[in-house]
């Protein structure tokens, strides 16, 4: 195993890799449980995501992605929710990579400490591999295909009426702002989860974050009950979509890595792709001085709410939701990325990047710079609203 393999780290910089990247060997073993594939493998490109190993691989049946957890992350019936999901979705016509079986119709793959998975590999581009989850769109065509393609995913996902995931790390759901008392619903969400129950940083930075999104906490609560539960992806950014092409007029053909997935509302789905893709939280990282600098890209917020809104109008209710979901859907991944960093990697400094994310993300939108993004939202023309685009 490669001891110099890199990651993307939290900062925008690439990092030593937290788990080896997968070998010729071990991935031919996984593959042999897959006899249609045939071999040899052939290694294509191996993932610089930071949370797994994976990698894309050529093998006489096709190309395929192979991706291995630790059983701490994603142990079999964790992995099974979300393909369960990509099942249902691909059923129902939808861009996303088919689950591949094994010859006694496995999907999740347990070989002791790790759990394998095995992905067809859809067919586009993937052009945005190199660039680390919070970078910006190339173009607002890009933007517009995206919000398209996502709104096509809300479509294809009516019907998925599994309940929310088991407690495990790195899924981003929706129960603290989604309960009349958000600090009681805090609490149970920390005390289902021992590493951050025991962790001295978490009482502060969570009372902080409460705190500061408590306004917008109080602007969703009466519009709750109008979103309607739904199964999501929770991680829609440029690098979970493949493309036509390389070109800025390229459009999205697949939707790729469930791995945040849970059920929750697609508002707060459409809110984590604008989080994730307006908004240059790089640019932050741990120095909320630099807040007022922070690029925003208005021009791929109008694209993307335009793609979306020309597949799937939003209901009023939905629309009026928006700007507050925007603001608080953060705060529950912070908390499961902060869990992972101290449930499975035991590190107190990288569990810090995530409180300091989830106070500075909720600092950001009390401030200038947030309210101009939540007004422009707020502001916005969507269908469902008098006098909005038809």
């Amino acid at each position: 195993m490669n001891p110099d393999a890199i990651a993307h780290g939290m900062n925008g910089t690439l990092v030593k890799a937290d788990w080896a990247p997968l070998t010729p060997s071990e991935i031919e073993g996984v593959l042999r449980l897959y006899p249609s594939l045939g071999g040899p493998a052939r290694i294509l490109f191996t993932s610089p995501r930071p949370f797994s190993a994976a990698a894309v691989v050529e093998t006489q049946g096709g190309r395929v992605f192979v991706k291995r957890h630790h059983r701490l992350v994603r142990d079999r019936e964790g992995l099974l929710e979300e393909h369960r999901f990509i099942e249902h979705l691909y059923g129902n016509g939808a861009a996303v990579p088919r689950v591949l079986a094994t010859s006694t119709d496995e999907t999740a793959i347990a070989i002791d400490d790790w759990t394998y998975e095995v992905h067809e590999a859809p067919a586009g581009v993937d052009i945005y591999r190199d660039a680390h989850s919070w970078t910006p769109f190339r173009s607002t065509q890009h933007a517009w295909s995206a919000g398209q393609a996502l709104a096509r995913m809300h479509v294809a996902a009516r019907g998925h009426d599994a309940p929310r995931r088991g407690i495990q790390p790195l899924v981003s759901s929706f129960t603290i702002f989604a309960a009349k008392d958000p600090f009681k619903a805090l609490n149970e969400y920390v005390e289902a989860r021992p590493a951050l129950r025991q962790s001295r940083q978490t009482s502060d930075a969570c009372n902080e974050a409460l705190e500061l999104l408590a306004p917008f906490h109080a602007e969703l609560m009466p519009l709750l009950p109008a979103l309607e539960p739904l199964w999501t992806h929770n991680d829609l950014h440029a690098s979970n979509l493949l493309w036509s092409g390389a070109g800025d007029d390229a459009h999205a053909t697949a939707i790729i890595d469930f791995g945040l997935a849970d059920r929750t509302n697609a508002v707060h789905d459409l809110a984590l792709a604008i989080e994730r893709n307006v908004v240059e939280w790089l640019a932050l990282g741990a120095d909320s001085k630099r807040a007022g600098a922070i690029p925003v890209h208005f021009d791929a917020l109008g694209a993307l709410l335009g793609g979306y809104e020309s597949v799937r109008a939003l209901s009023a209710e939905e629309a009026q939701a928006l700007a507050p979901m925007t603001a608080v859907c953060h705060a529950e991944f912070a908390l499961s990325e902060a869990d992972y960093f101290l449930g499975v990697l035991h590190s107190e400094e990288k569990a810090k990047l995530a409180f300091d994310y989830l106070v500075n993300h909720a600092r950001w939108f009390r401030r200038e710079a947030g309210a101009v993004l939540l007004d422009a939202i707020r502001s916005w023309p969507f269908s469902g609203r008098e006098g909005g685009a038809a």
